[in-house]
């Protein structure tokens, strides 16, 4: 962990541009002679799929809505003590809570509440008009991880919440992006 404390959080960086000489075409090679090809071995089938590492019934042993609002209301005490965080967030929380507390609710397997209000969840587009870095990404995932803890929550229920949230707070990561920065409010999206 870096001196400051926060978790670690890769980005893919972008792809450097390559020289001129590698976007030439390039040069054929001659075939050789080669034996006779056998038709290759049969191949064992797929593995099956590895279900998502939320199993169905997280909601239920993270104390369903009772214990995701001790979760929030841990993981809101630290993002309004934090002078990187709560600059991001408006003055009054109490929407934002909500809010989340919908959205974790449906994504943790319980009521889809948050989609019946405001349609596909589209966490980045409402996101994009917070400028997130990496820095404010690792809060948020360390504050989550604290209330989650603070609340009372399995270490195993956590290491499956954090494994989800994980990419998902560092696809929240726009600071770099030309993006509408225009709050969208409660829009309900498609």
């Amino acid at each position: 962990m870096p001196e400051d404390g926060l978790p670690l959080i890769w980005v893919q960086p972008e792809p450097s541009p390559r020289p001129e000489a590698a976007r030439e075409a390039p040069v054929p090679i001659q075939p050789q002679a080669t034996q006779p090809q056998t038709a290759p071995a049969p191949q064992a089938p797929p593995p099956p799929r590895v279900p998502a590492t939320r199993q169905p019934d997280l909601w239920e042993r993270i104390g369903g809505r009772e214990g995701l609002e001790r979760v929030v209301d841990e993981f809101y005490a630290r993002v309004e003590a934090d002078p990187y965080l709560r600059p991001m967030f408006p003055e009054d929380m109490a929407p934002g809570r909500l809010k989340q507390a919908e959205f974790l609710e449906q994504w943790l397997g319980g009521e889809a509440r948050y989609s019946m209000k405001y349609g596909h969840p589209r966490l980045r587009m409402r996101h994009f008009p917070f400028v997130i870095d990496q820095r404010a990404a690792g809060l948020w995932l360390r504050y989550m991880g604290e209330g989650l803890r603070a609340a009372g929550v399995g270490e195993r229920e956590i290491a499956e919440i954090l494994n989800g949230l994980g990419p998902l707070a560092r696809h929240m990561i726009n600071v770099d992006d030309d993006v509408p920065r225009e709050p969208l409010g409660d829009a309900r999206l498609q």
